[in-house]
């Protein structure tokens, strides 16, 4: 799980690399983290959507707890409302997913190949 993680946040990172933070709209931060919008301890099937992911400063992510009303406002710039409330849907329906071993490997794997691709 650590190792798919990793992976898949530092594609998010790099994937927003020229976007502000999801939440306060700051474009310069200490640190970026790779913020969830619907907590991954929480709504374990969304621990990699690419739509529930997004580079938010540690600050928010951290210190607010994700900023979870500016982040939902920042979500609705970037994705729209359809697919947020698709996002929030999905997020009750997947919220006890397991994820198997294989599935973590593919996910570590795919995203250390599309982070290969985009440097």
């Amino acid at each position: 799980m650590a190792e798919a993680k990793a992976a898949f946040q530092k594609w998010v990172r790099k994937r927003d690399e020229h976007l502000p933070c999801i939440s306060c709209g700051k474009f310069t931060a200490e640190q970026w983290d790779g913020g969830h919008y619907r907590k991954a301890e929480i709504y374990r099937g969304l621990i990699f959507h690419e739509w529930n992911v997004h580079k938010q400063c540690s600050y928010c992510n951290r210190y607010l707890h994700g900023a979870e009303v500016e982040y939902r406002k920042g979500l609705i710039e970037r994705i729209g409302l359809d697919k947020v409330e698709l996002l929030e849907q999905e997020a009750n329906q997947t919220r006890q997913r397991k994820w198997s071993r294989e599935e973590l490997v593919e996910v570590r794997d795919e995203y250390k190949q599309r982070l290969k691709l985009k440097q």
